[in-house]
């Protein structure tokens, strides 16, 4: 059974910064970020590959937000940078044991509880 536990959410305001961290029971396959604001559908937003650190990102926080791994503590991380008020969701992570990454959620078989990310004005 794959276990995945997040961290590192909160209340931030606008134009600063969070660092997520998700916490795996596997090294192999691929790591996804999704995101699920209320009254809107579950999006991608980063993905990296546990070999080789092949990573991917929405068109929405290019240039902002970083996915990296640790391969040593079986973690992800998400650095997100210059947070918009439009970031606002429960953030979740996911795993799946295909070597390469998918910014589909179908594809991910094991996820998260998620950890609420708030931005204000």
């Amino acid at each position: 059974q794959v276990q995945l536990v997040e961290s590192g959410g909160g209340l931030v305001q606008a134009g600063g910064s969070l660092r997520l961290s998700c916490a795996a029971s596997l090294r192999s396959g691929a790591m996804g970020w999704f995101r699920q604001a209320p009254g809107k559908e579950r999006e991608f937003v980063a993905a990296i590959t546990w070999s080789g650190g092949t990573t991917n990102y929405a068109d929405s926080v290019k240039g902002r937000f970083a996915i990296s791994r640790d391969t040593a503590k079986r973690t992800v991380y998400l650095q997100m940078n210059s947070l918009k008020l439009e970031d606002t969701a429960v953030y979740y992570c996911a795993a799946r044991k295909v070597t390469f990454s998918s910014n589909n959620s179908a594809d991910y078989a094991y996820w998260g509880q998620g950890t609420q990310v708030t931005v204000s004005s």
